[in-house]
C-alpha cells in the first residue's frame, strides 16, 4: 500500500533523537519522493513558538539533497504543539487536532517509561481510524515486561498498526543481506553448519558516552545494542528463505529463527562477557573513565561493552556459535564475519594446510571481502591467501528514511512484531540476571583499544571455548 500525504505527528519533539535522526531520515526520503505530502506537528513539554519549531525543522531537512521546494513545503505547513502526553484531556485534543483526510502516524520519540503511560492514555481515548503508532526501542524491560507492553497495545489498536522502529532493519548492510543471501547460489549451497564453523556480529563505536548517560546508565550495552540489534542482523543474516518479500513472511520467519535461539550450552555466565572503559586518548581527545562521565554513577556497574554467544538450535545451524558483541571507545571495527569449516581433505603433496575461508560483511563502510586460499604465491604447492573485496556502497536514504517511508505506506515490513520483541528479551533475561547477581566478572579495558586483554587471547582460541574468539580478529 502507498500514499501520498500524511500526517507525521512527533511527540517529544524537542529531543535530540528527532532533529538528530528522524527529521534528516525524512529528508532523505524527500530526496527521493519529493511529491510526497508530509503534515509535521511537532509536540513536546518545552515551550516553542510556531516559529522557532519552523527554524528547527528547516534546519535538519537541509541536508541529503533534500529539494527545496520539499523542504519548504513540509516548513510553511508544520506546527508545534506544547503537550502532556500523559494528560488524557491534552491527549484528546491533540488527536482531535490531527484529524483531516490523511493518515495519522503518532511517533513516540519519548522515553520508554513516558512512551508507555501515554499510550496507558491512548487506550482510553477514541482515536483515529487509519492511527499508526511508531514506537522506538526498548520494547520493555524483559520478556515479561515486553509482553505486557503487547497486551496494552493491542488493547486499543491491531498489531498491523503497531511499528515498532529498529533502525538496523533499515541499513543498507542488513538489507543487502536479504539480496546476497537469495540472490547468489554460491551461498545458498554453503549456509548451514555443515560449511560454516562459527559467526560473529560485531558492532563497535568509537564514540564514548556523548552525554547520554540519562539513558544509557540505565540500559547498557547488552539492552542497548544485542538485545534488539544484533539479534536482528542474525535473524536476517541465519533465517530461512522467504517465498516472497513481505511483512508476513519475512517476519515470520525472523520469529521462528528467534524462537529456535538460545544462549551457548544454556549457560548464561559462560557464554557472556561484560566490561567497561577506563580513561584514555581517542583522536588527540582525552576521555575520562566510564565511573567519571557526567551522570553516571558507578554503583550501577554499567557495561559499555558486551558480548554473548548464542546457538540457533535448529536442523541447518545447531552447533555453530553466533557471537554478537557492542561497545563503545573502542577501535570502531564493525563486520559480520563467517568463517568456514577447513577442506575435509588436502592432497598430498601440499607443504601446508590452507587456511579456512572467512566471508566478511562490513557495517558502515558498506563492504564485502572473500578471503579464500590459493597455491603459487611462495611456492607451486604452498597455501596462501588472496581476499576479494568489493565495496557495496551506502544507500542515499538514511536509515530512518527508509523506515519511514514503510511506516508513511503502512507497511509494517522493516517494523518489529510483538512476538518478535519478546523473543528478543527471553534470549538476554538469564544473561542479565546473571550479571545482576555478579557472577560475570565487570572487567576493563582502555579507550580506544581492541577491549580487554583477556578477551584478546581468547580471540587468539587459548581457552579453548567454540565460542570464545570475543569477536576480535586474531590474524
Amino acid at each position: 500500500m502507498t500514499t501520498d500525504k500524511v500526517t507525521l505527528a512527533v511527540l517529544g519533539a524537542s529531543g535530540d533523537l528527532t532533529s538528530r535522526l528522524l527529521l534528516p531520515g525524512l529528508a532523505t526520503l524527500l530526496a527521493g519522493r519529493p511529491d510526497l505530502d508530509v503534515h509535521l506537528v511537532g509536540a513536546a513539554t518545552e515551550t516553542y513558538t510556531d516559529e522557532e519549531w519552523k527554524t528547527r525543522v528547516r534546519e535538519a531537512l537541509t541536508t541529503n539533497a533534500c529539494p527545496d521546494h520539499a523542504r519548504e513545503r513540509v516548513v510553511a505547513g508544520t506546527r508545534y504543539t506544547t503537550l502532556d502526553v500523559t494528560s488524557p484531556e491534552q491527549m484528546a485534543t491533540f488527536l482531535a487536532s490531527l484529524s483531516d483526510d490523511r493518515p495519522v502516524v503518532l511517533y513516540f520519540a519519548l522515553p520508554p517509561a513516558v512512551t508507555i503511560a501515554a499510550c496507558r492514555v491512548l487506550a482510553q481515548l477514541d482515536l483515529p481510524d487509519d492511527l499508526r503508532l511508531a514506537l522506538e526501542k526498548p520494547f520493555g524491560e524483559s520478556e515479561e515486561s515486553a509482553r505486557e507492553f503487547n497486551r496494552l497495545l493491542t488493547s486499543f489498536v491491531r498489531e498491523e498498526q503497531i511499528f515498532r522502529v529498529d533502525h538496523f532493519l533499515g541499513r543498507a548492510t542488513v538489507l543487502n543481506i536479504v539480496g546476497l543471501r537469495f540472490g547468489n547460489r554460491v551461498l545458498s549451497r554453503v549456509w548451514s553448519s555443515d560449511d560454516i564453523e562459527s559467526i560473529e556480529i560485531i558492532y563497535d563505536e568509537q564514540i564514548a558516552l556523548e552525554d547520554r548517560a540519562g539513558y544509557y546508565d540505565k540500559a547498557g550495552a547488552l539492552r542497548d545494542m544485542l538485545q534488539s540489534h544484533l539479534l536482528l542482523v542474525m535473524a536476517m543474516l541465519m533465517m530461512e528463505a522467504p517465498s516472497r518479500v513481505d511483512a508476513v513472511e519475512l517476519r515470520d520467519l525472523i520469529g521462528h529463527l528467534l524462537r529456535a535461539t538460545r544462549l551457548y550450552g544454556d549457560d548464561p555466565v559462560a557464554s557472556s562477557h561484560r566490561a567497561r572503559y577506563t580513561a584514555g586518548d581517542v583522536d588527540g581527545r582525552e576521555i575520562p573513565s566510564y565511573v567519571d562521565e557526567r551522570g553516571v554513577d558507578p554503583a550501577r556497574c554499567t557495561e559499555t561493552l558486551s558480548e554473548i554467544t548464542v546457538e540457533v538450535a535448529n536442523a541447518r545451524w545447531k552447533g555453530v556459535p553466533v557471537t554478537l558483541r557492542s561497545g563503545k571507545a573502542l577501535g570502531g571495527r564493525r563486520e559480520i564475519v563467517v568463517r568456514f569449516r577447513p577442506v575435509a581433505h588436502v592432497p598430498v603433496g601440499f607443504v601446508d594446510d590452507p587456511a579456512p575461508d572467512v566471508l566478511r560483511f562490513g557495517m558502515n563502510p558498506e563492504t564485502l571481502s572473500l578471503r579464500m586460499a590459493t597455491s603459487g604465491a611462495e611456492g607451486a604447492f604452498d597455501f596462501s591467501t588472496v581476499d576479494l573485496q568489493a565495496e557495496l556502497g551506502d544507500s542515499e536514504m538514511r536509515p530512518y528514511g527508509e523506515i519511514l517511508s514503510y511506516i508513511i505506506a503502512g507497511d509494517p515490513l522493516l517494523s518489529v512484531r510483538g512476538d518478535v520483541a519478546e523473543e528478543c528479551w527471553r534470549i538476554v533475561d538469564p544473561v542479565l540476571a546473571a550479571w545482576a547477581a555478579d557472577e560475570v566478572p565487570l572487567e576493563e579495558y582502555p579507550v580506544g583499544s581492541a577491549g580487554p586483554e583477556q578477551w584478546l587471547r581468547a580471540a587468539a582460541g587459548e581457552d579453548g571455548h567454540p565460542g570464545s574468539r570475543r569477536g576480535l580478529p586474531a590474524e
